[in-house]
């Protein structure tokens, strides 16, 4: 008997006498009324109250932002469904274009790769302002799991409709059967003596573009 069916057997023994289920309180708050801006202000404080790097921009000016963000920087990785032309003005800068290195499901980087690059820059599926936490669930402009937790540093794009208020705000977006990671500022724990460690389990830096209209 293999592990798996042992497990399914010990569950099916627990469940053979048909316990009733309990039933589930929901009156735990499922809205909010914040605006946009009241969305966004909550967002900016919880993430730099992690330790994260904060900017909100116009969607025209997301471009020069990314190509200041990226100045200096060496390679960097993207999914292959993040709009390419977001790069344009970082193109200018430290050779160009040859410095990007895509991910796409008929071309998936390695660890070894993505141990390489200097950055990785993603967009996001939904944010929720009041725990200062964004949610990839690996839409094409996010990519697998894995590009966003091997590089250093990570720049990730939030779109202002797509930052809710509260969790059950932001759950009822998703699909429960993609993957999901889920950021709540740079990676960071605390060894034995509570001194503060970051980068053990993803990236050191977050910076964090939030994008109006």
């Amino acid at each position: 008997m293999s592990a798996r069916d042992e497990i399914l057997g010990r569950i099916r023994s627990a469940l053979r006498d048909t316990p009733s289920v309990p039933e589930v309180p929901r009156d735990y708050r499922r809205s909010s009324e914040l605006g946009e801006e009241e969305l966004i202000e909550l967002l900016t404080d919880r993430l730099l109250d992690y330790k994260a790097n904060v900017v909100v921009e116009q969607a025209s000016a997301v471009p020069r932002r990314l190509a200041a963000l990226l100045e200096g920087t060496g390679r960097y990785a993207v999914p292959h469904g993040l709009d390419q032309s977001l790069f344009a003005e970082a193109d200018g800068f430290d050779g160009g274009s040859s410095r990007r290195v895509t991910d796409a499901p008929g071309h998936r980087l390695s660890v070894e790769e993505l141990d390489a690059v200097d950055a990785v820059v993603t967009g996001s599926a939904v944010a929720v302002a009041e725990t200062g936490t964004i949610i990839l669930d690996a839409g094409p402009d996010q990519g697998r799991r894995v590009i966003s937790l091997v590089p250093d540093r990570h720049i990730c794009i939030v779109r202002a409709g797509d930052i809710t208020a509260i969790l059950p705000e932001a759950l009822r977006r998703l699909d429960a059967a993609r993957p999901q990671t889920w950021i709540s500022g740079p990676s960071a724990t605390s060894d034995i003596e509570l001194e503060r460690v970051e980068g053990v389990h993803g990236p050191r830096t977050l910076d964090v573009v939030i994008v109006r209209g």
